[in-house]
């Protein structure tokens, strides 16, 4: 149990140490990106307004074929991308949400750059 909760607290310390580097303004959102074992949820946010822009989870009815693995996660990321378009924002700030960048948020943060999206 202990364990668990340094865990948790370790994860948390690193989330705002990321949070305060990150270069945010309405012009480039916030990207955070959340994980549980079956669904990874991606949110575009406007830090100023405190508003949520754009969101997508593998939990979206049309959206369930993606599972929660990195060889078919990229897709998740690619349609984000799409949708980032339609509201006409091409720059964000990706916040990693105190996770390592490998693995699934690597596989989905590589795929919004291929969207056209910059970093």
């Amino acid at each position: 149990m202990q364990k668990e909760l340094d865990k948790i607290r370790k994860r948390r310390r690193r989330k705002m140490h990321i949070r305060k580097k990150l270069k945010c303004s309405p012009e480039r959102p916030r990207v955070t990106i959340y994980k549980s074992n079956r669904y990874t949820y991606l949110q575009a946010v406007d830090d100023f307004k405190g508003v949520t822009l754009a969101s997508i989870s593998n939990l979206e009815e049309e959206l369930r074929h993606i599972k929660n693995k990195v060889e078919t996660i990229g897709e998740l990321g690619k349609i984000f991308a799409e949708r980032l378009k339609k509201k006409n924002i091409t720059a964000i700030a990706f916040d990693r949400n105190g996770y390592p960048y490998h693995g699934i948020v690597k596989a989905v943060a590589e795929e919004i750059r291929k969207g056209g999206i910059d970093f």
